[in-house]
């Protein structure tokens, strides 16, 4: 018995340890390929490759499996697209990313309380957007609005589909509509911070619509906890401090030098 027991737990942390090993090669490889190759298509093919358990599937699942990945595959994908833009010389936003997303992997992913949801969301609605605004930035408006209405639903989605809200589709679709008319509005005056010779590059647009998602669903999550006793109180800090930092933002750090 106490020889099994000792065959199972060296079994465990060797398969813990591939597991991690996996990971790690994932998350450095999509960005290194990408980089190298100086073509996205490699570390594209290496994020789908990884979620093949979700195409694994009969046909009537398919759909299904992809809405309920569609956060890590915004993720993983989005990293690879940020790591292309970059250029194709090794810069410091390419180590940020290869740690990015071995920290999403390893930590972030794995998780699934309301918090973690939460944060998965919000860091998919970021990385998303800051990927859809530099891809689209010299293409026509309807390529950043379609994206934009996809990310803002996987989002929302992945979200409510823990909590008891029975009208969580319409909700989803509430926030990719939002999404997409914001994106919309905000195609012809694409406002992108950069940070020296780093090689990051931090649009604008994310950063609002991240700040937007969380106060969105924020409130409707309030909206469901308490249900017949809501009331705005309930969510005013969230709204207020959602309200007056989109308005900094907007007000103070939208100088056209910044202009793509």
């Amino acid at each position: 018995m106490a020889d099994y027991v000792l065959v199972r737990k060296s079994r465990n942390v060797a398969s813990s340890m591939v597991h991690i090993f996996l990971n790690l090669l994932l998350g450095i490889g999509a960005v290194l390929i990408t980089v190298l190759s100086n073509n996205p298509v490699l570390g594209v093919i290496l994020v789908l490759m990884s979620k093949w358990r979700v195409f694994a599937v009969r046909a009537r699942y398919l759909w299904l499996n992809i809405k309920a990945n569609l956060v890590d595959i915004i993720v993983g994908l989005s990293v690879v697209i940020l790591a292309y833009y970059a250029g194709s010389n090794l810069l410091l936003v390419d180590f940020i990313l290869m740690a990015f997303y071995s920290i999403w992997l390893l930590f972030i992913k794995p998780q699934s309380s309301e918090r973690a949801a939460m944060i998965q969301s919000l860091l998919a609605v970021f990385m998303g957007m800051c990927a859809a605004t530099i891809m689209s930035a010299n293409l026509d408006a309807v390529v950043i609005t379609l994206l934009a209405f996809m990310i803002g639903y996987a989002a929302s989605r992945h979200i409510l589909i823990q909590s008891n809200d029975k009208n969580f589709t319409l909700t989803t679709l509430v926030c990719g509509l939002v999404f997409s008319e914001i994106a919309w509005l905000c195609h012809s005056w694409s406002i992108i911070y950069t940070f020296g010779n780093t090689g990051v590059r931090i649009p604008q647009l994310a950063i609002i619509l991240t700040i937007f998602a969380f106060v969105y669903n924020y409130a409707r999550q309030a909206m469901i906890r308490y249900q017949d006793d809501f009331r705005f109180k309930h969510i005013l800090g969230p709204v207020i401090f959602g309200v007056v930092l989109i308005g900094i933002i907007v007000l103070f750090t939208s100088n056209p030098i910044f202009n793509i």
